[in-house]
């Protein structure tokens, strides 16, 4: 059931059951428990800081398309899988906010916004979890800090991963691109830009991994879900939520364009804009609508 929907790192691969021994080991502790399957799912951070990509800073129709699709996939496996399953979306925009230029309050607003429209919704197999959670009201800089400490690898063991591993070199540039695409406002030259993302990107792969580490302390038998691409046999099985061109675009660094053919993909806003008009959902911008027959 999930293996339709996987973000797959190695897209040639013909995907079967037997390529994840991890992940089936994982559920078959659960089958045979008689317990609901609980999947974590590191993402929904908050919205990219760049306007020609997100309509704003707060959740909007990509967001709630992407719960709805994980909700209804918890209550497809509940139908195999009597006991059920949920998914805990571990909001993670706390733990690089400073490092991707984005105030802890807009997270706040995001991530409280979140958890209302799963609510709203009706989105009874999800439930979120984030910094405030495990460290309650420290302030935020030294939440990051503590958890940077406790979890975090070195920054030249990942300098040596970068160099060694693909998948790692695979994620370093995903993560440079997407900083250098969301920095606004910057006034040196683009090479300095590029230089400083590469240097960012590494803390951001130290805060992710850190948080990672977090979760999987609080969380140890779950089966981890991810919004990257990952390959087959790997500890973390990545995960599609919307139909997109690029397979590292998600929800919180774009907008949804509704074709004219019923289906939703995720866009850059400036592009977005360009091929439907924007629609309001409770008084702010939500998504676009093509201009079409069954689009309208």
């Amino acid at each position: 059931m999930l293996l339709p929907h996987r973000r797959a790192s190695d897209p040639e691969l013909d995907a079967r059951p037997e390529h994840f021994p991890l992940q089936l080991a994982q559920l078959t502790e659960f089958v045979a428990a008689g317990e609901p399957i609980v999947f974590t799912l590191p993402g929904f951070p908050c919205k990219s800081p760049n306007p020609a990509k997100v309509l704003g800073h707060l959740p909007d129709e990509g967001e709630r398309l992407s719960l709805t699709f994980l909700d209804g996939l918890c209550a497809e496996i509940g139908r195999i899988h009597p006991p059920g399953a949920r998914i805990l979306i571990c909001s993670d925009g706390h733990i690089f906010g400073d490092l991707i230029n984005v105030p802890d309050d807009h997270i706040d607003e995001y991530s409280d916004e979140l958890a209302a429209m799963i609510e709203r919704e009706g989105l009874r197999h999800l439930a979120t979890f984030d910094m405030r959670a495990v460290l309650g009201a420290l302030p935020y800089d030294e939440k990051r800090a503590r958890v940077h400490r406790q979890y975090a690898p070195g920054v030249e063991e990942l300098r040596e991963q970068v160099l060694t591993e693909e998948e790692t070199l695979r994620l370093y540039r995903g993560i440079t691109r997407f900083l250098t695409e969301d920095t606004v406002g910057f006034t040196g030259t683009r090479s300095a830009l590029q230089r400083e993302c590469r240097r960012r990107a590494y803390g951001v792969i130290q805060r992710s991994r850190a948080w990672g580490g977090l979760i999987a302390e609080q969380h140890p038998r779950a089966f981890r879900l991810s919004i990257h691409p990952q390959p087959a046999g790997a500890a973390k099985f990545g995960i599609r939520l919307l139909e997109a061109a690029d397979a590292w675009m998600t929800p919180w660094h774009s907008t949804v364009l509704h074709r004219p053919d019923g289906k939703w993909e995720l866009l850059r806003n400036e592009d977005a804009a360009r091929l439907g008009r924007p629609v309001l959902r409770d008084g702010r911008p939500s998504h676009y609508e093509s201009e079409g027959p069954s689009g309208k």
